[in-house]
């Protein structure tokens, strides 16, 4: 257990699919001694990427843990180190990772620049104030453009990139960093895979250019450090190496800059240099803000924990990896120190946990632990009712941090099991599942009898019903995949009664609410402060006790589930405030049944009199694809009811931007090939939920 807090870094590797993600890590793991062979996604040997279906897929589906030792400058460095996913489908994975690490590298694509998705990924990290390096990679493509994909990160992402290296050729020609702070080139060994590094001058030719930057480095470093400035304005030469990392470390923490570097993973080139920068640039888990949460007693109470072994031992769960020995559950430790063998509270649900082993991970395989400390990413054995999102911590001194935000799912299909042995597999198999992922969802619908799964997209449902297939060994057949519609409501109406009255001798069942309901978006309960749940806002606001206080939280629970259940077309209700404004109860006969059936009844009588609509989930559609098929896909996009947002001609490749509903978007990657004879791509990310036009939710609902 290492008490040396500043030795430690938590980083994760985040970009937009293929943009060589997996491919530097598995150098970060050769080089710091972690893999004694070098992976290659592209040949199915990716350390991170041990899933059958990432191997076959060459893609990233579920964010790898390992840990590291890295030298710099004869003094040793633990990095503990998260490969997030770039496809859209499992932008959960880089949603929890984030949350729990100190610091990220973002990687872009040497000639492609910020693609889509590292937009996506970026305001993920802006939403969790985590500070970034950013390294370009593929600088050995053909069409590698250094100074393009600079000017991308200040023109679509808004951020202030500082330029700390620059490439030695490009293409074909790349064969060497220039490093703009020690004013020093370096070459990379390609027979003993980059593993030796040389340091020489900077050639002749890019002296001048060399110079440039440099300048350009020191003076927008120079911001983020008072010393740094008085140095730079009485002589620039006077300015150290070290005195320019420390302004741009400070710079890069207070994220109000982002050192950039470049290099090629796949051909050894660069990545030692960007390790070297993890250590100069990036926080320790002492440099970040204290970790933030509320008293579960008192959910007004704002309590904080230092990054200290000393403090009251508190961890957030951000994955839970379902074995064939029991979940292994990975933590992150913010404060206090964690023994195998010792109890742990979950203060969200109120259950002890026993800790019974602890791990370090690299990738699948594990180290035990006997302890660990504040600061660490880990992994334990024994939790039986944690989930993503929940906080572990002291029983003596409870804590509840910052829960994670999930996306509701877009996208949903049937699945029927094949045998009765398969039947009874099959639910347990969706909750393991469901544990793991918090963006997958699961229902049975008692009427139709089916098991509806839902997720975040066509490639995700697919791989969760290969995992049923292959790996839970569950015969399945499933449906066609199919849109997750919501029902909102398009006006407002007031004082409507629901009233569940039953007598059948003996003790009857008496309830009585009456409820108003408002249309109301997440934007406007934020800015009211009102708490949504699930797109519901409930409001109490019953005065001189006609309802006795017991009853409410049924009123609210029946409401919920109604909404839940859907009105319309069995679709959820959403974006919907209901104030509970009057009732009645009776001394003998009111039972928390019955105001749950009130509840209920209220607030479908009071939605269908305020009218109801469907809404649909909304995408935003990313088209790169040559100039010459513009017409053709920008038309096609059109007939698909998409409206074109953005077009940008970058050389003699359009990129379009729209919004296109999904339910439209069914198989467009093999239209869009055929349409573009294969040299078009397109990705896909849900945007928003929006009104359906009449004819087309006839339709839907016909169908429902």
């Amino acid at each position: 257990m290492s008490a040396d807090l500043s030795r430690v870094r938590n980083i994760g590797i985040a970009a937009h699919i293929d943009a060589g993600k997996t491919t530097v890590t598995e150098r970060i793991l050769y080089y710091t001694g972690k893999n004694y062979k070098m992976g290659e996604v592209h040949e199915g040997t990716a350390t991170m990427d041990f899933l059958v279906e990432e191997q076959e897929r060459g893609i990233t589906i579920q964010s790898a843990a390992t840990t590291c030792p890295w030298e710099r400058n004869g003094v040793e460095y633990k990095l503990n180190l998260i490969d997030t996913p770039g496809h859209v489908d499992f932008t959960i994975e880089v949603e929890r990772s984030l949350r729990v690490l100190d610091g990220a590298v973002a990687v872009f694509d040497g000639k492609e620049g910020v693609e889509p998705q590292s937009e996506t990924v970026w305001r993920q990290a802006d939403r969790y104030n985590v500070p970034r390096l950013c390294f370009i990679n593929k600088m050995d493509k053909i069409g590698a453009n250094f100074e393009f994909c600079f000017e991308t990160i200040k023109s679509r992402l808004g951020a202030n990139p500082i330029a700390v290296q620059l490439p030695i050729g490009a293409s074909e020609t790349f064969e060497g960093i220039i490093d703009l702070i020690e004013m020093k080139a370096y070459y990379f060994d390609a027979s003993e895979l980059g593993a030796k590094v040389e340091q020489r001058e900077i050639p002749a030719d890019m002296r001048d250019m060399a110079e440039l930057w440099h300048h350009e480095m020191i003076e927008k470093a120079a911001d983020h450090d008072d010393h740094l400035m008085e140095k730079y304005l009485a002589d620039e030469k006077s300015c150290t190496p070290d005195e320019i990392r420390l302004a741009l470390r400070k710079g890069t923490i207070a994220q109000k800059c982002f050192p950039v570097f470049c290099g090629s993973a796949l051909k050894y080139i660069g990545v030692q240099l960007l390790l070297d920068g993890v250590i100069d640039f990036l926080p320790n888990p002492t440099e970040v803000p204290q970790v933030e949460g509320v008293d579960p007693r008192d959910k007004n109470k704002k309590l904080t924990r230092p990054h200290s072994e000393d403090a009251p031992f508190s961890a957030l769960v951000f994955k839970v990896v379902s074995d064939s020995h029991g979940d292994l559950t990975y933590i992150r430790v913010y404060s206090g120190t964690l023994e195998k063998g010792s109890r742990v509270l979950n203060p969200v649900n109120g259950k002890k946990e026993n800790i019974s082993r602890l791990f370090e991970m690299h990738a699948k395989d594990r180290d035990p632990l006997d302890a660990t400390g504040a600061g660490n990413i880990v992994a334990v054995i024994g939790v039986k009712h944690s989930y993503t999102g929940d906080t572990l911590c002291d029983p003596d001194e409870p804590i509840v941090l910052e829960k994670m935000d999930f996306p509701e799912p877009v996208i949903s299909m049937s699945i029927e099991p094949n045998t009765n042995e398969d039947k009874k597999k099959l639910s347990e198999a969706l909750q393991t599942i469901r544990r793991e992922d918090p963006s997958f969802r699961s229902s049975f619908n008692d009427e139709t009898g089916e098991t509806i799964i839902a997720g975040m997209g066509e490639l995700h449902l697919e791989i969760i019903r290969n995992k049923l297939i292959r790996d839970m060994k569950i015969g399945v057949k499933t449906g066609r995949p199919r849109v997750s519609y919501r029902e909102t409501i398009t006006g407002t109406a007031k004082d409507i009664r629901g009233k569940f009255v039953k007598q059948t001798g003996g003790r009857g069942q008496y309830g009585d609410a009456v409820v108003s309901v408002y249309p109301i978006t997440a934007e406007q309960a934020a800015a009211e402060e009102l708490e949504m749940e699930n797109g519901i806002v409930f409001v109490d606001e019953i005065s001189q006790g006609v309802i006795p206080r017991e009853y409410i939280p049924s009123v609210e629970y029946g409401v919920r589930q109604a909404a839940a259940s859907g009105i319309l077309g069995g679709y959820p209700v959403v974006n919907v405030k209901v104030e509970l404004v009057y009732g009645s109860y009776h001394e003998v006969d009111s039972s928390q049944i019955a105001f749950e059936q009130a509840g209920a009844l209220a607030f479908r009588e009071a939605c269908t009199r305020a009218g109801l609509a469907l809404l649909e989930p909304i995408m935003k559609v990313v088209v790169v694809t040559p100039d010459e098929h513009f017409g053709s896909v920008s038309g096609d996009l059109s007939s698909r009811r998409g409206q074109i947002v953005d077009s940008e001609l970058r050389g003699n490749v359009r990129i379009i931007t729209a919004e296109v509903p999904l339910s439209e978007m069914f198989g467009y990657t093999t239209v869009l090939r055929g349409m573009t004879q294969g040299r078009a791509t397109s990705t896909m990310e849900p945007a928003a939920y929006r009104l359906m036009p009449d004819r087309l939710r006839d339709e839907v609902l016909a169908q429902a």
